[in-house]
């Protein structure tokens, strides 16, 4: 009977033609040649507020020919899960590499780790190939979007090594998995059998200018890791923690700590701390060379070098918040350049920085009170100018190879706290330009350095030009939920044999019943 059903069910589709055809307008790959052919799959994963954990999967279709090199491109989304994955909001995500096996029966996964402020580490197997198409499967929904649920994602189980809220995660390879929390711990995890192999233990910071004794309240004094990063070498780890005005250095080869540098004051107010403000690390990202790496703080990021000497200094124009910072590899941004530092803000902008030391000055870089100096941007994405102004909490790039020119473009996958996902794609070109200087005159600034007290170097918005607009936006994808942290990788070729032989075996099985 229930193979009859699906019979009459795939005649009804067929009888009711083109009009039944979602808002999304999704295409399984393989399904048309014609059209996804070059058709690039990228899965995107989402955490929010509300506990839920959602993946999508976005197809780029590329241009018909090659005179269409310069349009945008045709992108379609669709849920492949959506499920309450933790009992509070989820802070962070992480995926591992892809597997690597010789074996054409067993396809390619990734790990998908995720953290909440429920102390728990949540564990996922996802496919990284999307389904084969399969039009006797027809998934029912209660909204526009299409339904692409992949049989080969699971659930592998939760860790419980942390005593408070997971605030990092990190695969620096596949066997490997690195969470931090609030409990000022760094938690290295064996992927095989999932057994902790080690624990960096961060000491606790004093409470400087907090109530003491009686009067502090359970848990008054800031504590807790917020991020780290590993040196490309897996032998050297930067991390930056609450109520400190200092990174540590850790030798991830003894498990030990291997220094602390105190920032400074003249780091502090380049970077807009001022009195009152934390002074505290939020960040921590090395480039793909291993020879500098970024922290970043409330408003600014401060680049250092492997001396761990300050080189350059970003303030955002105008002056906002700081949430994520990437570095696009050289590779993406072409052959004869270097890494290139993009951060997400407060207002809703994704800039993209130079972070190379150049031999000849710009205008501006000379500050009046000795500072390092500071990098100008190349372009931005998004912002008010363009209607767009929700926070950007976390952003992933990835490269899409073009077959018919020899330009790459880089992809940018943004998602902000009102619930929308957006693609950009940035061309090596965008990336390649003379960085922008977003000061007057020299006269202007020397004159604005003069008259505010030391410590106030910021410029106004009138003394700020805004940074040129580039890349193009080719898509928009609303979740419905509040995006705290986001993960993206492309996803290889279908394996169609495998699958198709999955759906026979599948459909004899419910035939026999």
């Amino acid at each position: 009977m229930g193979k009859r059903k699906r019979k009459s069910e795939a005649k009804e589709q067929d009888v009711n033609g083109i009009s039944k055809k979602r808002a999304t307008d999704f295409v399984p790959v393989g399904e048309d040649s014609t059209t996804t052919t070059d058709a690039i799959i990228v899965q995107i994963v989402t955490g929010s507020y509300e506990r839920a954990l959602h993946g999508i999967m976005a197809t780029i279709f590329s241009p018909a020919t090659s005179e269409d090199s310069f349009a945008i491109p045709n992108v379609s989304f669709a849920d492949t899960f959506l499920f309450n994955a933790h009992s509070s909001a989820i802070r962070c995500l992480a995926i591992s590499p892809p597997s690597t096996s010789k074996n054409p029966s067993q396809p390619a996964k990734v790990i998908l780790a995720s953290g909440g402020t429920d102390e728990r580490i949540n564990l996922y197997h996802i496919s990284a190939s999307p389904p084969a198409p399969n039009k006797h499967l027809v998934k029912p929904t209660l909204t526009a979007n299409t339904v692409n649920e992949n049989p080969r994602n699971r659930e592998l189980g939760s860790l419980l090594h942390h005593s408070s809220s997971i605030s990092s995660l990190y695969f620096p390879s596949r066997s490997k998995l690195l969470s931090a929390a609030e409990d000022n711990t760094i938690a290295v995890v064996r992927t095989r059998d999932w057994t902790v192999l080690s624990t960096i233990k961060a000491p606790i910071p004093k409470a400087l200018g907090r109530p003491s004794g009686d009067t502090a309240p359970p848990g008054g004094t800031p504590a807790g890791v917020n991020d780290f990063a590993v040196h490309p070498s897996m032998k050297l780890m930067v991390s930056v923690g609450k109520g400190e005005k200092c990174m540590r250095l850790w030798n991830l080869v003894t498990g030990k700590k291997a220094g602390v540098l105190n920032f400074g004051r003249d780091i502090l107010q380049g970077v807009g701390e001022g009195r009152w403000g934390s002074g505290e690390g939020r960040k921590v990202e090395w480039d793909s060379t291993g020879e500098e790496f970024a922290v970043a703080f409330e408003r600014g990021v401060v680049i250092f070098g492997m001396d761990s000497k300050p080189k350059r200094r970003i303030v955002p124009q105008p002056l906002t918040k700081v949430h994520q910072m990437r570095y696009i590899k050289s590779s993406l941004a072409g052959e004869d350049s270097t890494d290139i530092l993009a951060l997400s803000t407060e207002d809703g902008r994704v800039i993209v920085y130079p972070t190379a030391d150049d031999s000849e000055p710009r205008l501006g870089d000379q500050d009046p009170e000795g500072l390092v100096s500071e990098c100008h941007p190349l372009g931005q994405l998004s912002g008010r100018a363009v209607g767009l102004s929700g926070r950007v909490k976390d952003f992933e790039l990835l490269n899409l190879p073009s077959k018919e020119s020899s330009h790459s473009k880089v992809l940018v996958v943004a998602g902000s706290s009102d619930g929308l996902i957006r693609l950009w794609t940035i061309t090596t070109e965008d990336l390649n330009k003379k960085p922008r200087c977003t000061n007057t005159s020299t006269n202007e600034n020397t004159e604005q350095a003069s008259e505010e007290e030391s410590g106030k170097l910021r410029k106004t918005k009138e003394n700020a030009a805004p940074a040129l607009e580039i890349g193009k936006l080719i898509g928009t994808y609303e979740t419905g939920n509040r995006i705290t942290c986001l993960k993206a990788f492309v996803m290889s070729e279908a394996d169609v044999d495998n699958e198709a032989g999955k759906d026979r075996e599948s459909s004899d099985e419910d035939g026999s019943n």
